[in-house]
């Protein structure tokens, strides 16, 4: 079964850390998600904790967008 996007069409990237403020990904990996395999989005969806949390560090502006 095919791992769903992260999406939740917040589009916009922090300028700090290059994360998607919405779904927390690169603009990498969501130019190649569709090629992805199930095992590497996976692992992109099991990082989203610890990106977050890089996020808010670095850019404590982001906080109130949650």
């Amino acid at each position: 079964m095919a791992v769903k996007s992260p999406c939740i069409d917040v589009c916009a990237f922090d300028g700090k850390t290059g994360l998607c403020v919405g779904c927390f990904r690169t603009l990498e990996e969501i130019r190649s998600w569709k090629k992805m395999t199930d095992h590497r989005r996976n692992q992109v969806i099991n990082d989203r904790a610890r990106r977050q949390a890089k996020l808010m560090r670095e850019s404590p502006s982001q906080s109130s967008k949650e």
